[in-house]
């Protein structure tokens, strides 16, 4: 082989190298919630104190201190406080509802019925790669996670293929009530209202927390820290001694599609008789 044609291929596999590492660093770059919302998206959503939420499996959470934040989070994922008001929550603005929103609300709850019916067996779950987040930390709702499945949904929207399946514990094992779709931190609310209307369901956002120093992890006074705690301010967790995260997690909302109304449907909770 020529010295021209040697160089030349070096050439080209060196171009395909420089390409593939360039395509791998916009995919990063994409990845549910690997930057924080810009000031735009801030201020197109309500950051009104709202319910407590129950979520703790997200592929799109950041990636420094990630134990740390999975830890704190799940803490305070209790239930009990799923009604009270809190300053760690960032909720969608409901808006006007409308027919077409009623009738693609409809839609979502039938495809998504349809794609995991064959997860009421939550080893099928397993099977196909989800995960169990935390499973041995009590829990309203399991969350078996697809981080496949996350990462997809930061650029398309299927609705048989949410982010996780959520499960009620039992005595035999795990029962499947509903699922979650998430999307980037980033994500506007015209954006969110494009996968799910914003006038049936209401998408959330964890804020404001301030993760003890982690000397005092394991005995930490969660009163002041975590999702519940009442440090919520830079400052504040500074002068604690904490590490503030303006937000974890990304954007989040749950669909029971198995009940029988829509505002059961896309409640922030499941509706437990």
């Amino acid at each position: 082989m020529s010295a021209r044609s040697t160089a030349v291929q070096i050439a080209a596999k060196t171009g395909m190298l420089v390409a593939a590492v360039l395509v791998f660093t916009i995919l990063l770059a994409a990845l549910p919630a690997h930057r924080a919302p810009g000031p735009q998206a801030a201020a197109q959503v309500s950051t009104a104190q709202a319910p407590e939420a129950d979520h703790s499996s997200m592929p799109g959470m950041d990636m420094s201190d990630e134990h740390s934040n999975e830890k704190a989070a799940v803490h305070d994922m209790t239930p009990g406080h799923h009604d009270a008001h809190s300053q760690h929550m960032t909720m969608t603005s409901m808006r006007a509802q409308t027919p077409k929103d009623v009738q693609r609300a409809k839609e979502i709850a039938a495809q998504l019925r349809a794609g995991i019916e064959k997860y009421r067996d939550y080893h099928v779950a397993l099977n196909d790669g989800f995960k169990i987040f935390m499973p041995n930390v009590p829990q309203p709702e399991y969350h078996f996670t697809s981080y496949r499945n996350g990462f997809l949904e930061a650029f398309t929207f299927d609705p048989a293929r949410p982010t996780s399946l959520l499960y009620r514990k039992t005595s035999t094992g795990y029962e499947l009530v509903g699922a979650m779709y998430t999307m980037p931190k980033r994500a506007t609310e015209e954006q969110l209202n494009a996968r799910v209307p914003l006038s049936v369901a209401m998408w959330h956002l964890h804020t404001n927390l301030c993760i003890p120093p982690r000397a005092q992890l394991r005995n930490a006074d969660w009163s002041k820290f975590g999702l519940k705690g009442s440090i919520a301010t830079q400052d504040a967790c500074d002068a604690a001694g904490g590490r503030f995260r303006p937000s974890i997690f990304g954007w989040m909302v749950h669909v029971y599609p198995y009940e029988d109304s829509l505002d059961k449907i896309f409640a922030m909770h499941h509706h437990m008789d």
